[in-house]
């Protein structure tokens, strides 16, 4: 049964043009029960602290049912909650609370491949080479003598062969753990399927989707060859957010997919959305999968990758603006997420990081589009490097060495000991451990506390809302001079100018002629009619 809901808090259609979303990484958020998980619950209770940030939309990782092999991407149910999460009614009451605070949800979808304990894929296992059931996965013999190798040479975006053999001698395909087939998407019912679980969700009032691997649905026809792979050259075909041309990724057919989900989006009220997540070799084949008819965004993660220079930053928000308006949509930024490498430690780590995190904060948000905020880069969370290698969860680190679960410890609220408020009084449990360095850096100890990182956020945030020179409709980036290794532009709304600032020329730089600094990474110091920055430093100055 599904359970209709009223339209989102807001009869703008284009909301997500402009909109600062948070993810929640629902494990990592807040526990509600005290088992040491996140879980929906838990999300409910901390809508008022994520409305008093200043952010316009959540969105949520996977919280369906699932075995949790890859931290809830391997789905086995795609129209439930999973128990640890909570349930539907969870998920309920949880949306119409966050409309009545004006906040928007949107939900990761992963329709690349399913859980292997998926009843589809427990059916192929059980009907056989051949069957109708198979047909809805890409199952495939093997080569050499008796099918004893692989049917091509491709590789697991988490290491390893990306094709498992089976009892009956057949092999299947999984592009990332062998306990998350890949689908056909080229069969009828799996999309169909699909369009069902859109519509699902869309019944139960959520205002749009992070579409997971959006440009791996599709393979080439023939499963070819790449004609390279980590066994023979020691190079890996791809990573998480790589841009190898490859015959897995990136297909042309994929748009076809999502001509036909848009006019499923377009026909619910309150400008239903979607954002892909998808990996491509240029900005222009990127740019492919936003359109009018198509998906609404697509993440900027050259915004992500760019280095801590001022020619880096530069060149990818040139690129992806000049996109954005071929395209016609806004360029979506994020600086950290649940699979990459927090950037405080990107950047450096320690105070040097912190800064330059800060610093990046400003820039992002001062550009047009739609900013995205991974949950605890406003308390200005970094990486935790030395989790023990027993606790670590991530399946890629088995096979590779490498683990994103540094960058998914729960988030710290309040407390002098872990898991630092995370779940009710009294718990001592969360599913990785927090370190102790923690302890300032939680919500309780920087609130209200001038100059803390989540402070800034918040003065930030709302700036962002309510300034008319970062309005969605305000005029778009001019590049200014302001000196080697200093990034300056600014943006205006008639008389009203808005100039941000940032630092990254390894001295102090002295700001002048831009108004009057309303937001500032670091505190600035008069000298003469202008200001000086810190290096590693950001501000914003109006002008009227």
């Amino acid at each position: 049964m599904t359970v209709s809901h009223p339209a989102p808090p807001t009869s703008d259609d284009d909301w997500w043009r402009s909109a600062v979303v948070y993810q929640v990484y629902v494990r990592s958020f807040a526990d509600s029960n005290g088992d040491g998980v996140g879980d929906l619950q838990g999300i409910r209770e901390r809508l008022p602290y994520l409305r008093d940030l200043g952010v316009d939309a959540l969105w949520l990782t996977p919280f369906y049912t699932s075995p949790m092999i890859d931290g809830g991407y391997d789905v086995a149910d795609y129209r439930d909650v999973d128990p640890m999460f909570g349930t539907l009614a969870d998920f309920d009451a949880m949306i119409t609370d966050a409309h009545a605070l004006g906040l928007r949800i949107i939900v990761d979808l992963v329709p690349n491949h399913t859980s292997s304990a998926h009843p589809w894929f427990q059916a192929a296992l059980a009907a056989g080479p051949g069957s109708p059931e198979r047909a809805r996965y890409l199952f495939a013999e093997g080569t050499g003598e008796d099918g004893e190798l692989p049917p091509n040479d491709w590789e697991s975006i988490f290491g390893g062969p990306a094709w498992t053999r089976i009892a009956d001698g057949q092999w299947y395909l999984h592009l990332f753990d062998p306990a998350q087939p890949d689908l056909d998407w080229r069969h009828p019912e799996v999309r169909a399927e699909f369009e069902g679980v859109l519509r699902f969700w869309l019944d139960r009032g959520v205002d749009g989707f992070r579409i997971d691997v959006a440009h791996g649905m599709i393979k080439a026809e023939g499963l070819p060859d790449v004609g390279f792979n980590s066994m023979t050259t020691g190079q890996r075909q791809a990573e998480l957010l790589g841009k190898g041309r490859l015959p897995y990724f990136d297909q042309d057919e994929v748009h076809d997919i999502y001509r036909a989900w848009r006019p499923i989006l377009d026909s619910y009220p309150g400008g239903r959305m979607a954002v892909a997540e998808a990996w491509a070799e240029t900005p222009q084949r990127l740019a492919r999968y936003i359109g009018p008819d198509e998906l609404h965004q697509a993440f900027s993660f050259d915004f992500l990758d760019a280095t801590w220079s001022a020619d880096s930053f530069r060149k990818v928000i040139d690129t992806a603006l000049a996109e954005s308006t071929i395209v016609g949509a806004p360029t979506t930024w994020v600086l950290s997420n649940h699979d990459k490498q927090r950037h405080v430690t990107r950047y450096g780590d320690g105070a040097e990081g912190l800064r330059r995190a800060r610093a990046a904060t400003l820039l992002m948000l001062a550009l047009p589009g739609c900013a995205y905020i991974y949950q605890g880069e406003e308390l200005g969370l970094p990486e935790v490097l030395d989790l023990p290698d027993d606790l670590r969860q991530d399946p890629a680190f088995l096979r590779t060495g490498e683990s994103r679960d540094g960058c998914r410890v729960p988030i710290p609220w309040s407390g002098e000991l872990a898991p630092y408020g995370f779940g009710p009084a009294g718990s001592e449990l969360s599913w990785l451990p927090a370190p102790a360095t923690w302890r300032a850096l939680s919500v309780a100890a920087q609130a209200g506390v001038p100059g803390s990182t989540l402070e800034l956020y918040r003065t930030a945030l709302r700036i962002r809302r309510d300034h008319p020179a970062l309005a969605a409709d305000a005029g778009g980036v001019t590049w200014l001079e302001a000196g080697p290794g200093v990034l300056a532009f600014s943006r205006a709304a008639g008389d009203t100018v808005l100039t941000c600032v940032v630092n990254i020329s390894g001295a102090p730089a002295l700001i002048d002629g831009y108004g009057a600094p309303i937001a500032a990474s670091e505190p600035l110091t008069g000298q003469g009619s202008g200001h000086r920055l810190p290096v590693d430093a950001a501000a914003w100055f109006e002008r009227r």
